[in-house]
C-alpha cells in the first residue's frame, strides 16, 4: 500500500493505517527529537505531541513535500517549544551548586571525555543553530529539506549551518590538543 493511500486512510479515521504510519516513522523522529533535546524522556514525551498533533492535523497535510519532511516539521516546532518550556522551569529550579560557581566558590575539574565536551557545545548554540547541526550533520538531512521543515530558505539553512560549525570549532579549540595526543 502507497504512503498517499495509508494518508487517506488515516484521514478517515483507520486506526491500523494510522499504526502503519507511526510505525513508519516513529525512530526518526525519535532521533530527531533525542538529539535536539539530548534526553530520552523529553523526546518520548516530543515524539508522542508530535504524532497527537500530526494525526489531528492530518486533513492539512497537503502532499507538497514527502509526508516525512511534514512529520518533521512538526516534531521540530513541538521540541522547540518544550525546551523553551522546560529551560524556563530548569531556570528557576537551578540547583545550588550553580549558584556557588557563579559566586567563585568551587569549580569542578574539566571533564577529557570528548562526547561530554561536544553535546555541552551542541547544547550551547542557539536554537536556531543547533537544529540545522542535528538535522543535516547527525541526521542527514539536505539543506532542502531542512528549509522545508524549518521553513526557512536553502541558503539560510547553509548559512546557519555554516556559522554554527564556527561556534563549535571556537567552543572545542581548547581542546584540541588533548585529543589529538
Amino acid at each position: 500500500m502507497s504512503e498517499r493511500e495509508l494518508i487517506e486512510r488515516a484521514r478517515k479515521g483507520d486506526r491500523a493505517a494510522e499504526r502503519e504510519i507511526y510505525d513508519a516513522h516513529v525512530d526518526r523522529v525519535f532521533r530527531l527529537a533525542y538529539r535536539m533535546c539530548g534526553r530520552a524522556d523529553l523526546a518520548e514525551d516530543f515524539v508522542q505531541e508530535t504524532f497527537v498533533k500530526a494525526f489531528g492535523a492530518l486533513d492539512k497535510f497537503r502532499g507538497d513535500a514527502a509526508l516525512s519532511t511534514w512529520l518533521h516539521s512538526i516534531a521540530t516546532r513541538v521540541v522547540l517549544n518544550g525546551l523553551r518550556s522546560v529551560k524556563r522551569h530548569e531556570r528557576r529550579a537551578e540547583p545550588l551548586e550553580a549558584a556557588d560557581r557563579e559566586a567563585g566558590g568551587a569549580t569542578e575539574p574539566p571533564d577529557p571525555d570528548l562526547k561530554r565536551r561536544l553535546t555541552a557545545a551542541l547544547d550551547g548554540l542557539k536554537d536556531e543553530y543547533r537544529m540545522v547541526v542535528v538535522m543535516h550533520d547527525m541526521e542527514g538531512y539536505t539543506h532542502d529539506e531542512i528549509g522545508a521543515a524549518l521553513g526557512i530558505a536553502e541558503g539560510s539553512s547553509k548559512a546557519r549551518l555554516s556559522r554554527a560549525r564556527a561556534m563549535l570549532r571556537a567552543e572545542l579549540a581548547p581542546y584540541a590538543m588533548e585529543w589529538m595526543r
